[in-house]
């Protein structure tokens, strides 16, 4: 039996989300790949953090709605930490909005990002993941709830969800799990900004555990997924959201 360290790559998770997903999986014993778009040092002082917690950690750039630059990080990560086991699909963008208000240059950055990023590197996926890998991709609860603002991130979110529950089909015979995870409110630094401290009240109290959700709560799925205990879990949503929809 094969004693190779498993790697995870997680997309968008220099901060946020992404970086305790990235942390948790560290700790869960894969090696990871912390891929970023423009946030160098948060990256670099993430890996650094891990690899000082005795981790092994690497720091990849790339754009994901570019798909020569998702296909050079799949070969950089492939060279430092060895061939992918996990993809995790987190980066993506939200601005709040009414539909009548996106620019035409908003809406192409929004589907550029949150929707064809998750397009390239699933297709990349297909022939570069491990077999008896896992893929999950970030949708987000908002799609449940349909709150005004939400119009056009809510239609790149239905759209990796769509990707998801098919892809996971495509991929028979490979032992391959394809699910995605749809958070409620989560309480990081760019959900927190800009919002008074009571809205961020109304929001704490939508849940009937009435909290808002942490970035661990997220990584713990995740977790769950990448991990043995998620093995028979393919093609779903998994809604973390403390019972909000």
């Amino acid at each position: 039996m094969s004693t190779q360290q498993k790697v995870a790559l997680v997309t968008g998770s220099s901060r946020g989300i992404g970086a305790s997903i990235a942390t948790r999986l560290a700790k869960d014993g894969f090696a990871v790949a912390i891929n970023y778009a423009s946030g160098a040092d948060a990256a670099k002082a993430l890996v650094a953090s891990l690899e000082a917690q005795g981790h092994k950690a690497f720091a990849v750039q790339a754009n994901v709605a570019d798909a020569g630059e998702v296909s050079a990080m799949f070969s950089a990560v492939e060279q430092h930490l060895g061939k992918v086991d996990v993809l995790v699909n987190n980066a993506g963008i939200l601005k709040v909005q009414p539909l009548a208000q996106v620019s035409d240059a908003l809406y192409q950055q929004y589907f550029a990002i949150n929707t064809q990023g998750v397009f390239n590197t699933l297709r990349e996926a297909q022939t570069r993941l491990n077999d008896g890998g896992r893929i999950i991709n970030l949708s987000s609860t908002t799609l449940a709830l349909k709150m005004p603002g939400y119009a056009i991130y809510n239609g790149t979110k239905a759209a990796v969800e769509a990707f998801t529950q098919v892809f996971a089909k495509e991929l028979r015979g490979r032992a391959i799990t394809v699910n995605a995870v749809a958070p409620g409110p989560v309480a990081t630094e760019l959900f927190l900004e800009g919002k008074s401290d009571e809205l961020i009240d109304q929001f704490a109290k939508m849940p009937p555990l009435e909290r808002l959700g942490q970035p661990e709560d997220i990584a713990a799925v995740v977790a769950f997924l990448a991990g043995p205990d998620g093995g028979w879990v393919n093609g779903q949503v998994l809604r973390a959201n403390g019972g909000v929809a």
